[in-house]
């Protein structure tokens, strides 16, 4: 690659991964933010703090409806300069400010409102209180909010439960594909028989079948052997292997020099010491990946769960966020939501982060021989 394309080619793999940084990047600042500022227009990335001085000391205030004209009136009373007012804050016909005492809606009217006034919009106080406040004597500053992740626990009433059984569902899976694939793709890649080629051809064909296609036949299984409503149907197909994992550690067997096993077999070891003390050792990379991607399969998994869970005390974290979700009345919780996700993604990247080593070696050497 010449020198001068360097550069482009870096700049297009920055964009592509700002491009994919960006949601999550959303997400964890949303989650970082109060409720109010959550879908504030105009949008802001960063969470803020508004202070004002009321009452004679300063206070935490949040942003309210943002004065647009024809709906505001103009004040020259109690304050040095105007300040604005949104018409319909007027309840009991007084504005009743913060401090002071209530104006009749009569001396609110008599000055027209002027859009140019450079006024910020009417505050609520933390304490309920509202009033109006001139933008210059409004002070804001980055503040995150951590307290929202406890919250967000706190909104999703069994958030340790619902971790408890999602870890015991991914354990099962992995160990259970990891096995199993393991058995079947050795018996593709190091054990001549006939009709090998063949019927794994056929095990590739069925990666092609869509869930759906089989949901309604597995349900009708399960609820004949009494797994509905439990754990069991979300982890024990993962015991007969799975097609994807079989090959990507088909491909990774046949890279072994057939001298290894060959050698093994004339030290008179069997088929099944070759393969457990031999060959697997050798294959840590490959049985990395296909690990991870049965554990984020496993995690992230919501239609399993909706289907065959009936029991709010088995649902996994995937049903949770969205029992978390329905939960809520209109879009004042997105915080709460947002740190929620936050959480059921961490331990994921995480994951993925000390595992990466192995998993970059485990795609890199899969499939480099045929």
């Amino acid at each position: 690659m010449k020198a001068a394309a360097k550069p482009l080619v870096y700049l297009v793999l920055l964009t592509g991964a700002a491009l994919f940084v960006l949601p999550f990047a959303w997400m964890v600042l949303t989650a970082l933010k109060p409720v109010d500022q959550a879908l504030g227009q105009p949008h802001a990335w960063l969470p803020l703090r508004f202070e004002a001085p009321l009452g004679g000391r300063r206070v935490e205030v949040r942003t309210g409806d943002r004065v647009v004209e024809p709906s505001v009136v103009a004040l020259q009373a109690f304050s040095a300069r105007p300040v604005v007012l949104p018409a319909r804050t007027v309840w009991d016909g007084a504005w009743h400010p913060a401090t002071g005492a209530p104006l009749p809606i009569k001396v609110l009217r008599e000055i027209p409102a002027s859009p140019a006034a450079p006024w910020r919009e009417i505050l609520s106080v933390s304490g309920g209180e509202s009033d109006v406040v001139p933008e210059s004597a409004i002070d804001s500053h980055v503040s995150f909010r951590w307290e929202n992740f406890p919250r967000a626990v706190a909104s999703m009433r069994h958030f340790w439960r619902y971790l408890a059984n999602t870890l015991i569902v991914c354990v099962l899976n992995v160990i259970g594909t990891v096995l199993s694939s393991a058995v079947v793709a050795y018996g593709f890649a190091r054990i001549e028989w006939r009709g090998r080629d063949r019927l794994f051809a056929l095990l590739l064909a069925t990666m092609m079948i869509p869930f759906p296609v089989v949901m309604v036949p597995l349900y009708g299984l399960y609820r004949h052997l009494g797994m509905v409503g439990t754990l069991q149907p979300l982890w024990v197909g993962s015991f007969f292997s799975s097609a994807f994992s079989v090959f990507l550690l088909r491909q990774f067997f046949r890279t072994i020099p057939q001298e290894l096993t060959e050698a093994a077999r004339i030290d008179g070891c069997g088929e099944f010491r070759i393969f457990w003390q031999v060959v697997l050792p050798l294959c840590k990379p490959a049985l990395v990946v296909v690990g991870l991607f049965t554990f984020l399969g496993a995690w992230n998994d919501f239609l399993g769960p909706l289907i065959y869970l009936t029991d709010e005390h088995d649902f996994t974290l995937a049903l949770g966020l969205e029992a978390m979700k329905t939960s809520q009345s209109g879009a004042s919780e997105w915080p709460y939501l947002m740190a929620a996700s936050t959480l059921v993604i961490l331990p994921v990247i995480t994951l993925f982060f000390l595992a990466q080593k192995s998993f970059i070696e485990g795609i890199a050497l899969t499939g480099t021989k045929a």
